[in-house]
């Protein structure tokens, strides 16, 4: 059963959804995600798959509760995919190559555009959970999109942050974080010529890394090719410096910041935000009362520290390093 409840002290929506209890976790002895497994097919290299434990689906199915002008209740319209990367079950981003990470960056961007012609769909959100301690059910190397009928409150927050600044400034929010960061240079962790990758002067996490187009983007149907290959290169620098940090695979939450579907955001500016549970090797940032509870972070480390030490990290594959 999945449906949409409206929580009124805080006015925002929560997707009930109880079959997903039922979620396999971590299967060790066979993958549905990989070739040969008969659900996928036995050749692929990106591959979309519908997730089987669907939290928003087209049709939707009746809420099971009846909701009233106080407790409000609507379908989880929308549709759940599940991205595979790579048929390799072992690998992940900073070992795939950057052509392989190109086709799926091209991907992301196919998919987006048919869900952004999806009647009923307000917002795109594609993300990767990587790591069993941020919860990730199956090992194989994937991502997610969720198409919703709704856009998600942080992105909310955002754009009304970026439509003030526009209206006080006449300049885009984002463009100027980015002008900021790279004239500074004390939080820059990598560049290539259409992107810039930094730990943010406001980070939560010790290793949240921003990457930011340098041109203004609002989503990824604007991307041009060179910027494709541009964005592929960047995700698997970042993320090897995350691997050679610590000599480890590097857990993270990747979500992907684009402009909602419906009607133009020229004041939104495209980016990805990590959020790495890591602090150190041995110790994780947990998201305890003061965090989940009233929604402030605590952030037990400096970004300038912490950016100088990605910094210094080569970005090459574990085997070439040392």
């Amino acid at each position: 059963m999945t449906e949409l409840r409206w929580n009124p002290t805080v006015r925002e929506w929560v997707s009930t959804a109880s079959h997903r209890q039922n979620r396999p976790q971590m299967p060790r002895d066979w993958c549905p995600f990989c070739p040969g497994s008969g659900r996928v097919p036995d050749n692929y290299d990106v591959y979309i798959y519908p997730n089987d434990f669907a939290a928003f689906t087209i049709p939707a199915q009746p809420p099971a509760i009846a909701g009233d002008d106080f407790y409000r209740v609507r379908p989880s319209h929308g549709k759940c995919d599940v991205v595979l990367y790579h048929p390799d079950h072992n690998t992940s981003v900073p070992q795939i190559p950057v052509e392989h990470l190109t086709r799926l960056v091209k991907t992301w961007r196919k998919r987006f555009e048919e869900l952004k012609a999806t009647p009923g769909i307000q917002y795109v959100l594609i993300f990767e959970n990587k790591g069993e301690v941020i919860g990730v059910t199956m090992p194989h190397p994937h991502g997610q999109i969720y198409s919703l009928p709704l856009i998600p409150p942080i992105i909310k927050k955002e754009l009304a942050a970026a439509r003030a600044h526009f209206r006080s400034h006449d300049r885009c929010l984002f463009c100027d974080i980015l002008q900021k960061e790279r004239k500074q240079k004390l939080r820059i962790v990598a560049e290539n010529h259409a992107f810039t990758a930094f730990i943010p002067f406001y980070a939560r996490w010790p290793y949240e890394v921003h990457v930011y187009p340098r041109r203004h983007i609002a989503a990824l149907d604007e991307f041009k090719p060179s910027e494709e290959k541009s964005l592929a290169e960047m995700l698997k620098w970042v993320t090897l410096k995350y691997d050679n940090l610590f000599r480890m695979s590097f857990p993270y939450m990747m979500l992907l910041h684009q402009a909602p579907v419906r009607s133009r955001y020229p004041y939104y500016h495209f980016h990805i935000e990590f959020y790495p549970p890591h602090r150190s090797k041995e110790k994780l940032k947990y998201l305890a009362s003061v965090e989940t509870g009233a929604g402030t972070f605590l952030n037990d480390s400096l970004a300038e520290e912490k950016a100088n030490e990605l910094r210094k990290v080569t970005p090459k594959t574990l085997h070439e390093v040392g």
